[in-house]
């Protein structure tokens, strides 16, 4: 603080490292606005075309002698659309419930293995997700599962209950035992101290850990691809089929509706956050 060649070099890193980290997004937001059907890195001026046309309220479209296509095209990206909300929606329900009873376990209760367990549990998040998706695909297909929306569900369980446990274990961590002890002083049972003294306290980290959870079921590609079946295609695996017969801008649209999405419900986090601990 008090060298102010050292603070302005710190400061220049710092903006030259969010710049390197947000550029590509930025790029992506602007060119979705971009009216070029063909070549998107010219501009030729401001349009919603694109996001109009993905809600299906125009009839520009990159090809105008495919609008039948377009139109098929269209209807896929939101079922894939409706897929991914229906695969993050169960997703973040059973990941939350699985990771906080399991942190709640670890941090109170004695029993054998504890060690092992903790550290298993965090084994998911270490992997990398190919090997993860391909392991979850010989597993499914080895038990004889079909691969549907199902085994999807299990596929993001299998890790994102990991990144539950993990925040609501850190929450737990900054509590005071002495309320529990005092709520059990007064008779309460475990069952009503769990609800009524230590859930409360747990209420941000679940909901963190909850909307992180869904964020990354909506986004996760590689797990997904290996474990979904034909008819059950999430709007990642959809984007990246789009990307390999060549960027559309419809793509740049969709990424920024995404991009949006994320932001809204990280800020829905943080606010709720704020009110439960205020």
């Amino acid at each position: 603080m008090r060298n102010p060649i050292g603070w302005a070099a710190l400061t220049l890193f710092s903006l030259v490292f969010f710049l390197f980290i947000y550029a590509p997004l930025l790029v992506i937001i602007g060119y979705s606005f971009n009216s070029n059907p063909v070549n998107m890195m010219i501009w030729e001026g401001f349009t919603f075309d694109w996001y109009r046309g993905l809600l299906g309220l125009g009839e520009r479209v990159a090809d105008p002698n495919s609008r039948a296509t377009y139109i098929e095209s269209t209807d896929q990206m939101l079922a894939a659309l409706k897929t991914s909300l229906t695969v993050a929606a169960f997703t973040t329900t059973i990941s939350t419930v699985i990771g906080t009873a399991t942190a709640i376990a670890l941090a109170r209760y004695r029993f054998a293995a504890k060690g092992f367990y903790n550290g298993f549990l965090m084994l998911p998040m270490m992997m990398p997700d190919i090997v993860l998706g391909i392991g979850l695909l010989i597993f499914f297909v080895t038990v004889g599962m079909n691969l549907s929306m199902l085994t999807i569900i299990i596929g993001h369980c299998t890790f994102l209950t990991s990144y539950v446990f993990i925040i609501v274990q850190a929450r737990i961590a900054g509590l005071d035992p002495a309320l529990e002890e005092a709520s059990a002083d007064l008779g309460a049972s475990e069952w009503v101290t769990l609800r009524k003294v230590l859930l409360p306290q747990l209420a941000p980290g679940i909901i963190g850990g909850a909307l992180l959870a869904f964020v990354i079921s909506m986004d996760d590609l590689v797990i997904t691809y290996f474990v979904a079946g034909t008819d059950n295609t999430t709007l990642p695996v959809f984007i990246f089929g789009m990307v390999r017969r060549g960027v559309k801008p419809e793509i740049n649209a969709i990424a920024t509706m995404m991009i949006a999405a994320s932001i809204v419900i990280a800020a829905l986090g943080l606010w709720l956050r704020a009110r439960k601990t205020e």
